[in-house]
């Protein structure tokens, strides 16, 4: 009798886990779904190593999402986590490799 009890409550426990687990998995994807922003800087950047050099570097910077770099417009879009960095401190790290920059358009939240 016992064991049937056992086995009754097992099955009820594993039975409430299922039902709960949409729910459990629906608070995941929130938690996964960031807000990003995205500054434009124009940089005084002019050939492919300028360019090279500003992927290679930038691109592991903390929080940084994407990069896309157009070299004949001059122009650096970084995609970041605000919670891990600031434009601030991007056109810093761009400024530390030798290079002007000035921010061209306004940040825009975007969500992952």
């Amino acid at each position: 009798m016992k064991n049937k009890i056992k086995c009754v409550a097992i099955v009820l426990l594993l039975m409430g886990n299922l039902f709960d687990l949409p729910a459990q998995e629906a608070g995941k994807k929130e938690k996964k779904e960031k807000k990003t922003e995205e500054v434009v800087f124009l940089v005084s950047m002019y050939c492919q190593n300028c360019k090279k050099k500003i992927e290679k570097n930038i691109s592991w910077e903390k929080g940084v999402k994407d990069l896309l770099i157009d070299l004949e417009t001059k122009t650096v879009t970084i995609i970041y986590n605000p919670q891990k960095t600031t434009e601030e401190a991007l056109k810093k790290a761009i400024e530390e490799l030798g290079y002007a920059v000035e921010k061209v358009c306004r940040d825009k939240k975007r969500t992952e």
